[in-house]
């Protein structure tokens, strides 16, 4: 059974509902090792210095940012931890908005969120709120180290959270050339469109993933299948510990809860937004002097090169 990537809250309003993070995708892709073909022995790959050709150990391993050709700052652990989010286990949806408000494009990985213990009656709750109004909260999510910008919405029985993509993660179709205009600019007929149409039509039908398939993975396993039986090879799979249940369980006044919400949310989510920066540039503003030392650091330091 598969294991929680993080148990704590969802929360909307002054509601707090436990739950696990549980990954919504499964990898089925075909892993591959590199062997030597004289021997069919495993090729080792090394950390090596790219000016000495000597390996690196990884105690001298350094992460570094290559702001220039050839020029680099180093990070300490210290500075990434100062800019890891605080938040761990906590989708705190800050606004709701139509579901078709959001392009296609913005998904990008799903999750399912699961109910704790006796939390039922909150997760059915916005569940199917949501999915009555039509609407999706808008949250922020650390998924391991990283904070994502995420979408939850129904689904069914489940609520899936949807990481999503920043806007400079997309690209803009004006980068490209794409045919714009009329119909008649392209010389297409009202014949051509109609016939269009019946043939999309007549190959119409209803969305049924099941019969959809990877036919090249399936083709591909059963090569690898015939090559293990002929060589008399096996393979073994080790079952996964069981999840730890989170044993939260509060009684909680639903009504007296989203009423404090609905009264204490006066602030528009503009508002709101410009609260969550307000800290940030502050912060910003203390970490100034921090630039001019990381300056000197760099000026003093021979730049480092990336290990091949």
């Amino acid at each position: 059974m598969a294991r929680p990537i993080w148990t704590g809250t969802l929360s909307f309003g002054l509601l707090n509902v436990p739950v696990s993070l549980m990954s919504g995708e499964r990898k089925v892709d075909l892993h591959f090792r590199m062997l030597d073909s004289r021997d069919r022995k495993p090729i080792r790959f090394e950390r090596v210095n790219a000016d000495t050709g000597e390996e690196v150990p990884w105690k001298d391993i350094v992460k570094a940012y290559e702001y220039d050709k050839g020029s680099y700052v180093v990070l300490e652990e210290d500075d990434i931890r100062s800019a890891a989010p605080e938040s761990h286990e906590t989708v705190e949806v800050e606004t709701f908005v139509d579901a078709g408000q959001i392009d296609p494009r913005y998904y990008e990985k799903p999750y399912l969120l699961v109910p704790g213990k006796k939390a039922e009656k909150g997760y059915v709750l916005l569940r199917e709120t949501l999915r009555s109004t039509g609407k999706v909260g808008i949250a922020r999510v650390v998924v391991r180290t990283r904070e994502y910008l995420c979408a939850v919405m129904p689904n069914d029985d489940a609520l899936v959270l949807m990481i999503l993509r920043y806007p400079q993660e997309l690209v803009e179709p004006d980068d490209y050339k794409l045919p714009s205009g009329k119909l008649a600019d392209y010389r297409i007929t009202s014949k051509e469109t109609a016939m269009a149409e019946q043939l999309i039509e007549s190959m119409a039908g209803d969305w049924d993933p099941s019969q959809y398939h990877d036919e090249f993975r399936e083709r591909l396993q059963q090569v690898l299948n015939k090559r293990i039986k002929s060589k008399g090879g096996t393979t073994q799979v080790e079952d996964e510990p069981a999840p730890r249940e989170d044993a939260t369980t509060n009684v909680v006044d639903f009504m007296a809860l989203l009423q404090k919400s609905l009264d204490a949310n006066k602030r528009t989510p503009a508002k709101k937004a410009a609260a969550r920066k307000a800290p940030a540039k502050k912060a910003a503003a203390k970490k100034a002097p921090a630039k001019k030392t990381a300056k000197k650091a760099a000026k003093k330091t021979p730049a480092r090169r990336k290990a091949g």
